[in-house]
């Protein structure tokens, strides 16, 4: 155990309870917002690179992995400058100014990206993308916690979530922003669409992101009520924790190798047996670089358990298990949406074509924008009984606003109006959990995980609506993973911060092991469907997980002297 533990005492229990600084917090809700649009506007940018620059599937996915990929660079790059130099480069600049450079360095990759376009090099688009996530990754690992620090800490989780909904807002509008700018239509992007497309328009929708990217960078850097949020003081060196991560990065690079060099063999080629050979060979490596993240970070948890020195943030273990709380939450969250087209495209979910299946994609991810809604109410000081309408109103709602912007988009979303049941199942979800971290992410976890069985138990639009409903209990878990993982930390607060968003890597990692799964079980079944169909399973062993850190945390923080939910408590649900 870290021999200093006892002596950090969370604010909430040493001072008055802090008023929020709804200002700051404000002007920071916008760099969320950046987030969730330019992720989400990759799903149109995809196809227009895969039919211009004539790439196989792979190579298309290639664009979210060098997007996703930076977060893990840039937060590990962030923790060496630390380990190496004594002091955390993120505390040393203060939060404001290290949303602000995260933000000038996201538009020299918009830059990038314009050059690239120029170039006519997919190469070079790639790199831009990943100079914009960089920036991202910096912006995220001081956003975090400084959502938190804005306030109370006992309330923190609220106003991150306030950020998830802004950010859940930005993914559900950023396709469509996207597909006007570039097609001038919503309507479903064809290969003629795209054909007909002038690079003109691209570097003109980058150039818009770089200068909003900047304008954000004004904003920040010119608001007097936005506070610096320095830490200066000094960090002890975490060579013990440097090294294990640069192994496991190592060791990563070498379990990727083989599956991205496994992509070079054209299936069409290859006999059914051969296929399952392919698989299962690919797996096997993707099991791998799973078992490189657990166990690195069960590794790390005993040697720290025995001689905390040299360990840094990681010598706490909520902050370890948050890790890879983080890493299954993005996994889960990302895995339930990625497969939902290829189970949507058999008989008994619907046979639906990938034009028809947009709009239960959009509701799955519209979903997260749903629960975050909700959940942000806890961040603004208002009455009691004024809360309690509006935790029962907004999602509904946020419900309704889904269905009309896709409505505006010429989806038909008739076949997911009864799915307001689910969302009122959330509605009293939230009342149940009161707003207290390790209680809402424990109940939701739950939730998850029947969901997940009911879906994989049943067909049709009753299995369908369970997979969706997983996004409504994802919603939230973000921020409650996240207060958990570095509540008690002190002055490895932002180190710990770059950890977790380290971990984004998750969602690298745990969509394609379902993806396999699902080939390897069809292999084995006469039944159509039936493999992508069951491998939703892996979804339920995320959830189980998820519930499991739930109650470990707050039994590990409570022996720190923290118990966020006694302190959530004291202030009748606030």
């Amino acid at each position: 155990m870290p021999t200093e533990q006892n002596e950090i005492i969370p604010a909430h229990e040493k001072q008055d309870p802090k008023e929020t600084n709804y200002s700051a917090l404000g002007t920071l809700v916008t760099v969320f917002f950046f987030w969730g649009f330019i992720a989400a506007g990759n799903s149109v940018f995809i196809p227009f690179c895969k039919h211009y620059f004539h790439l196989d599937q792979f190579q298309s996915q290639l664009i979210d992995f060098a997007f996703y990929t930076a977060y893990y660079v840039g937060a590990l790059a962030l923790f060496a400058y630390g380990a190496f130099g004594g002091k955390d480069l993120v505390g040393k600049w203060g939060f404001k100014k290290s949303i602000v450079y995260g933000l000038l360095f996201s538009a020299l990759g918009a830059a990038a990206m314009i050059i690239a376009v120029n170039a006519n090099t997919f190469a070079g688009m790639l790199v831009g993308l990943f100079i914009v996530a960089l920036g991202f990754s910096l912006q995220q690992t001081a956003a975090q916690p400084f959502a938190i620090a804005l306030g109370d800490p006992a309330t923190g989780t609220s106003r991150v979530t306030l950020g998830g909904g802004i950010n859940s807002f930005g993914t559900t509008i950023g396709p469509i922003v996207v597909a006007v700018a570039l097609f001038g239509t919503t309507a479903a992007i064809t290969d003629e669409k795209i054909a007909a497309l002038s690079l003109g328009k691209v570097i003109t929708l980058y150039v818009c992101v770089g200068a909003l990217f900047i304008a954000a960078a004004g904003l920040f850097f010119f608001s007097k009520k936005v506070p610096a949020g320095i830490n200066i003081e000094k960090t002890e060196k975490a060579n013990k924790a440097l090294y294990t991560l640069l192994i496991m990065t190592g060791l990563l690079v070498i379990m990727f190798a083989p599956v991205f060099n496994s992509y070079k063999v054209d299936p069409a080629t290859l006999s059914d047996i051969e296929k399952h050979t392919l698989e299962s060979y690919r797996m096997k490596w993707l099991l791998g670089a799973l078992a490189v993240v657990v166990v690195g970070l069960v590794f790390a948890n005993l040697s720290a358990k025995k001689k905390p020195e040299g360990w840094g943030a990681m010598q706490y273990p909520q902050l370890l298990l948050g890790m890879l709380a983080i890493f299954v939450y993005v996994g889960v969250e990302v895995t339930v949406g990625s497969n939902l087209g290829e189970l949507l495209r058999h008989k008994d979910f619907g046979g639906y074509q990938a034009s028809e299946a947009t709009p239960f994609i959009a509701m799955y991810w519209g979903s997260l924008m749903i629960g975050r809604w909700a959940g942000a109410v806890n961040a603004f000081k208002l009455k009691d009984s004024t809360k309690v309408l509006l935790q029962i109103i907004v999602p509904f709602i946020a419900f309704g606003i889904l269905i009309g912007v896709n409505v505006i988009a010429k989806y038909d979303m008739q076949k997911l109006y009864f799915y307001v049941v689910c969302v009122a199942v959330q509605v009293a979800a939230f009342f149940f959990s009161k707003n207290k971290p390790a209680r809402t992410l424990l109940i939701f976890s739950i939730l998850g995980v029947i969901a997940m069985v009911i879906g994989t138990q049943t067909t049709g639009m009753v299995s369908i609506y369970a997979f969706l409903s997983g996004g409504l209990f994802c919603s939230i878990m973000w921020p409650c993973i996240f207060s958990l993982s570095i509540a008690g930390l002190g002055k490895y607060t932002t180190q710990g911060s770059a950890f977790l968003i380290m971990m984004i890597l998750g969602g690298g990692i745990i969509p394609p092991i379902q993806g396999k799964v699902a080939d390897y079980l069809q292999a084995n079944s006469v039944i159509d469907g039936s493999g992508i169909h069951q491998s939703y399973w892996i979804a339920v062993l995320c959830y189980a997980y998820l519930a499991f850190f739930a109650f470990a945390a707050k039994g590990i923080l409570r022996k720190q002297g923290i118990d966020y939910d006694a302190a959530v408590d004291s202030k009748g649900g606030h």
